[in-house]
């Protein structure tokens, strides 16, 4: 799957999604109804979120489980569900934050519009369908004129986003009372259906629609909306595709929603979904032994690893204050292992050397990342996995600059490597 095709499509979770799950389905993995079979590749949705599978040659008493995870979601502006409104002359729509989006950056965009719509056809008025959609117009989000902001760049841009964030997306004719444009985006919305479809209610977001590009002197980086978390997601597909299923053990590629704002959703890391398709591998696999058969589940995921793959910060080159000296990854210096002690981040002693172990025999190098101790640390699905599911989890990424941004960038040859060290796990 071509990395820049994707994250041009890929302007949405639900878009996401299917860009991996048409990717899975080209190569071989069939949709999983509940019967497992050794040595095949199977995959199942949930939302916005996918988990896809290797089951091994042989599920037996040392078998246990190679995990990858990502996150399909990024932070955005939605469309609120009453987002119509009309001020000096234009219709706007009103936008909900999502995430925490470095906000400045979302204005004077062009900004397109995607996502799911829910709604019923004209002869079954009781069951609900779903459409995936993109827009082909263009939004915009305009900034005050520096004329009419004098102090701008003396005292900094100052967002609000209650008031500030409202998309203009059309003119308003002369003759219209505000009335009949209440739910004019809704009207337009169900000109996506199927004739005679009326709309139920929608999930929509805006988009960076600028495409990805290449830039620098020797064209190494990478420029792209959604980089946080679409790298990780095309590194995790691209490396369970090509690998083979193991000799014991079992292969996991998992891709999250709402990672952005806490993953406590049925589609998020903190939800039951990757448990409950671990707990179907275990119960359905054929056991080759007695001993295998009375193994108990906590134990194969105790011995079990997990890479919790998100971005990391690289050092910013106008602002070099920002970073702990010692621990300051570079763009296009190799992966990142990322330690927090207060536990933000997932990697222990024991996941963090088995992670230096995989950078020695894929050949790949490791940058290290701890933030300052006078700033706060984010974080990842990673301890939401490891707390829940008791797996070892270490969390690792590509340096990248920007991040949280509309328009970010990162370096090729990190791509490259982190597809690398995925494909070791998976070996």
């Amino acid at each position: 799957m071509d990395f820049f095709d994707f994250l041009n499509a890929a302007v949405t979770p639900y878009h996401t999604v299917s860009c991996l799950k048409s990717h899975f389905e080209a190569n071989s993995f069939v949709n999983f109804s509940g019967k497992i079979e050794t040595g095949k590749a199977y995959f199942v949705c949930r939302g916005a979120s996918i988990i896809a599978f290797r089951t091994p040659k042989t599920w037996d008493d040392i078998s246990k489980f190679k995990i990858a995870l990502a996150h399909t979601d990024f932070p955005t502006l939605k469309i609120s569900p009453n987002p119509d409104s009309v001020s000096a002359g234009v219709c706007t729509l009103h936008t909900e934050v999502y995430g925490s989006p470095l906000y400045t950056s979302w204005l004077d965009r062009d900004l397109g519009y995607a996502g799911m719509l829910a709604y019923v056809d004209a002869a079954d008025a009781k069951t609900l369908k779903t459409k995936l959609f993109r827009g082909e117009k263009l939004f915009r989000i305009p900034q005050l004129a520096v004329h009419l902001n004098r102090n701008v760049n003396q005292d900094g841009l100052k967002v609000n986003p209650q008031v500030d964030f409202n998309a203009l997306w059309s003119g308003a004719p002369e003759s219209s009372a505000f009335e009949n444009r209440k739910n004019l985006f809704v009207k337009t919305l169900e000109k996506e259906l199927p004739a005679g479809a009326r709309l139920i209610d929608f999930d929509v977001q805006l988009f960076d629609a600028q495409p990805a590009n290449r830039g620098g002197f020797n064209d190494e980086w990478i420029y792209s909306g959604r980089l946080d978390n679409l790298s990780s997601c095309h590194a995790i597909a691209e490396a369970i595709v090509t690998a083979e299923s193991s000799e014991n053990d079992c292969l996991v590629a998992c891709f999250f929603n709402n990672e952005e704002v806490g993953s406590t959703t049925r589609e998020g890391a903190a939800g039951n979904f990757l448990k409950s398709v671990l707990d179907e591998v275990f119960a359905k696999m054929p056991h080759t032994s007695k001993r295998a058969c009375e193994r108990p589940h906590t134990s194969y995921l105790a011995e079990s690893i997990a890479l919790s793959i998100d971005m990391a910060h690289a050092e910013h080159p106008n602002h070099t204050e920002k970073h702990e000296p010692n621990h300051a990854p570079l763009l296009g210096k190799g992966i990142v292992l990322k330690a927090n002690a207060q536990k933000r981040y997932a990697s222990d002693l024991m996941s963090s050397a088995q992670l230096r172990l995989l950078c020695e025999q894929a050949g790949i190098s490791l940058q290290v990342f701890i933030t300052r101790n006078d700033m706060p640390c984010g974080s990842t699905v990673g301890p939401t996995i490891s707390a829940n599911l008791g797996i070892p989890t270490v969390d690792i990424g590509e340096p990248m600059l920007s991040m949280h941004s509309i328009r970010e960038m990162m370096a090729a040859s990190d791509h490259a490597d982190m597809i690398k060290l995925v494909e070791t796990l998976y070996r």
